[in-house]
């Protein structure tokens, strides 16, 4: 049937709503909530059996949901209401929680019930954007399949709402979470500070003062008990603060400007970098002696271990945004990684995000961006060489989030690329970049150079069952993170068979020994064209970084998601071992 989404941004779950209602033969189309006009224009022109809202902050024009069946998939349970539902459900430590698809009325969040899921919470607060990434997800996609399968019934009408059973604690209609409601003081315990943060991560944050600085706080993970005063900055390490709390202390990870004045305002940074030269004489925090490689004793964003033959190393970088820093530390981590006598190495990215590619947020607030963006792509460069070329262990990239551009092509050099099923995967550079990241060499080896170039112009979201179908990934785990993190050790275990592992790294070998191209004309040709784009702005890098950084909503719906037709699975193609060609200005 005809499915549109009617949605704010083209984000995580609606991009996972498109794939999986393309791969079930629907056609489906994205209308942006750039204005009503717009909306009800969109609406007109794609002529839908069904309108679904994965994602919307707007206001649905009653001429659209007057005239078109149009159903909102809220992140609550059945009775609640508001545009805070997670928010307050995590600040107030809920146990319950759900998703409810409901039809577009007059009164918000009010309409009939299409379909209902009841999602358990952790009694540790969770982020809110992981929260919505993960259980939220999941049940808003069963939602969403089951009220298309429901729409096609045309015996099928949806229960009123207040005939509906409320079968959730505190669910009722709440207001919109103001900054009064999110406060907290630093003499508080650590851990009631904490879920006030991670109730607002990643958005809006929570309004505190940090070195006699305002900002807006996120990131933040406990630290071990430290003596100093309440909102003492006790020490620093990768990025992160360590703040002195009334019991404990808190690591944050991440900082806005809170003053609209600052010079970074309204920029997401690593908290060291905002806070800057106010964090002189605040010392560095070693890892302590003896630290075990999982232990949250300190702050950390890559950790190596060992079991048996396996050498496990994972690394979670907040949105899956990559500095210069933080790649430097994955390849000092993964050479060491290298050195050890495994068979195996695995590389696992966080469960939130795998890869995002290059830090935007970093090279937006640098005083000289072009040079900032440089300097990123070639430290990442370096990461991504070092998987194409190790010979030593057979390399697993264990992708248990979802991957966008230089992310997704991070791990695509490994022997072995293990996708978590439901992750969704943005194979291409729609920056203004042409991109690097060695994608010219891996990417046409994985697929074939005529899907690369399709994935490379067409700028689609990929499902991790329709990656494996085309040879982007080879092999898909349970949806479950820790379903997939044993269904990923087993997977390492047997390929870490002394004959299978050494047979292997053998053909691997005899592969990169035998490639005509050397592996450095691919990156050279790579940043001759990410030259023009950084230095010279040839395709508007430069307004594409700022408008994505600050968050800048959007004026029309791109052209390529507005009207597209169902395809059926695809085939995978021979690999053609050639360059993968592309236009010097990318599409």
């Amino acid at each position: 049937m005809r499915v549109l989404l009617l949605v704010t941004a083209f984000n995580g779950l609606t991009q996972r709503a498109w794939c999986a209602l393309r791969e079930a033969g629907h056609d489906v189309s994205v209308q942006l909530a750039t204005s009503a006009a717009d909306m009800i224009e969109g609406v007109r022109a794609a002529e839908p059996e069904l309108i679904i809202c994965p994602f919307l902050k707007d206001r649905v024009p009653a001429e659209v949901w007057q005239h078109w069946r149009t159903v909102i998939i809220h992140p609550g349970p059945v009775g609640d209401r508001g545009p805070s539902s997670l928010d307050w459900a995590i600040a107030e430590g809920a146990r319950n929680w759900g998703v409810t698809a409901l039809q577009a009325v007059e009164e918000m969040d009010a309409g009939p019930i299409w379909a209902t899921r009841t999602i358990s919470l952790p009694a540790a607060p969770p982020r809110k954007s992981s929260l919505y990434n993960g259980p939220v997800a999941d049940a808003a996609m069963e939602c969403i399949l089951e009220a298309v399968t429901k729409a096609q019934d045309a015996s099928f009408t949806p229960v009123p709402a207040d005939g509906a059973p409320t079968e959730t604690p505190g669910a009722r209609p709440r207001p919109l979470m103001r900054q009064q409601d999110r406060s907290f003081d630093w003499s508080e315990p650590a851990d009631q500070i904490i879920r006030r943060i991670r109730a607002a991560d990643g958005a809006p944050g929570v309004c505190t003062e940090i070195g006699g600085l305002p900002v807006f706080a996120y990131d933040a993970l406990p630290g071990i008990a430290r003596h100093g005063r309440p909102g003492q900055i006790l020490s620093r390490r990768q990025g992160a603060v360590l703040i002195g709390t009334g019991e404990g202390s808190i690591w944050l990870g991440h900082l806005r400007a809170a003053e609209p004045h600052h010079a970074r305002a309204g920029i997401k940074l690593p908290a060291t970098m905002l806070l800057g030269a106010r964090l002189r004489g605040v010392p560095h925090s070693p890892v302590p002696p003896g630290t075990e490689p999982e232990s949250p004793a300190t702050y950390r964003q890559v950790r190596y271990r060992r079991a048996g033959a396996v050498g496990w190393l994972a690394f979670d970088f907040y949105n899956g945004a990559m500095a210069p820093g933080h790649c430097r530390r994955l390849l000092a981590a993964l050479r060491h990684a290298v050195s050890q006598d495994t068979e195996v190495l695995v590389l696992r990215g966080g469960t939130d995000a795998f890869s995002n590619g290059i830090h935007l947020n970093v090279i937006e607030a640098s005083s000289d961006p072009a040079s900032a963006a440089w300097a990123n792509i070639r430290a990442i460069n370096e990461v991504c060489r070092d998987i194409i070329t190790c010979t030593r262990q057979v390399v697993i990239a264990g992708y248990a989030g979802n991957a966008g551009a230089g992310g997704v092509m991070l791990g695509l050099g490994a022997d072995i690329v293990a996708a978590r099923d439901g992750i969704v995967l943005n194979p291409y550079y729609d920056m203004g970049l042409f991109g690097s990241e060695l994608h010219t060499f891996t990417l046409p080896r994985r697929v074939g150079a005529d899907q690369a170039q399709r994935l490379i112009d067409e700028k689609f979201p990929v499902s991790a069952a329709a990656a494996k179908s085309i040879g982007l990934v080879d092999e898909v785990g349970p949806r479950h993170p820790e379903a997939y993190a044993e269904w990923l050790a087993a997977l390492a275990e047997r390929e870490s068979d002394v004959r299978t592992a050494r047979q292997r790294r053998q053909a691997k070998a005899r592969r990169l020994a035998a490639e005509r191209v050397p592996l450095e004309v691919y990156e050279a040709r790579e940043l001759a064209e990410m030259s023009r784009d950084m230095y010279g702005d040839r395709s508007g890098f430069a307004e594409a970084r700022r408008q994505f950084v600050r968050k800048v909503k959007p004026t029309e719906t791109p052209a390529r998601l507005r009207a597209t037709t169902a395809d059926p699975a695809p085939v995978r193609k021979k690999v053609h071992q050639r360059p993968l060609v592309r236009r010097a200005v990318p599409a």
